[in-house]
């Protein structure tokens, strides 16, 4: 198992320190560094070189949405996990658009926090239960519209189908019942639509896939 280095970010030194004795005694996972505050976090994140940030949603002089997005543009490599005890939507919303991977309350349990933190090292989103909730609420209520990001060219039918689920929120088993074909199929074309779309993650693909027009005449080969 590949070791997944962990930088810790909250201005409460005391979450920190739970956070790092709880951490330090799971297999894989190697906590690297701390920080009290984004701009503090920029600093380190260089010397220490962690695979994951937990970042803390509210911090003086840079929040965590602040360095979300600093993070994505100074340290691509850096999956960046909020771990808030606030699920207000400008924190969720703010936090997915500057790039993190995933949205967790601090209500979760240890076993989510470490399963989270090895999920995303493998580049994978991950969302608390209320926060997915609500980014599907989110995409269902918004208003489609044309987005001036990468064409992604034609489409299959079957990528067609599978978009479309992707956008209403479904998982990969869930796709692969009401389709009839194998989970593994379902990744497959998820993978080709993350490439098509140019995007990195489950999470930006649903937000591009709000878009799609509702017959998919114009983009099905």
């Amino acid at each position: 198992m590949r070791t997944v280095r962990v930088l810790l970010v909250d201005d409460q030194e005391l979450i920190r320190q739970g956070l790092r004795r709880m951490l330090e005694i799971e297999d894989g996972i190697e906590v690297v560094g701390e920080a009290s505050d984004g701009e503090q976090a920029l600093r380190v994140t260089g010397e220490c070189r962690p695979d994951v940030a937990l970042v803390d949603a509210r911090m003086p002089r840079m929040d965590g949405v602040e360095l979300i997005a600093r993070l994505s543009v100074l340290h691509p490599g850096v999956a960046a996990i909020v771990l808030s005890t606030f699920d207000e939507d400008d924190y969720i919303f703010g936090a997915l658009r500057g790039g993190a991977v995933g949205y967790l309350l601090k209500d979760c349990t240890p076993e989510q926090l470490v399963d989270a933190i090895h999920r995303a090292g493998r580049g994978e989103t991950v969302l608390a239960s209320p926060v997915a909730e609500r980014l599907v609420a989110e995409l269902r209520r918004a208003p489609a519209t044309p987005s001036p990001e990468r064409d992604p060219g034609r489409l299959s039918s079957r990528e067609y189908e599978v978009a479309r689920m992707v956008a209403a929120g479904a998982t990969n088993r869930e796709i692969a019942a009401r389709l009839l074909i194998s989970e593994g199929t379902v990744r497959n074309h998820v993978s080709a639509l993350l490439r098509k779309f140019g995007v990195r993650d489950r999470t930006r693909l649903a937000l591009r896939l709000h878009g799609l027009p509702a017959s998919g005449k114009e983009i099905i080969t």
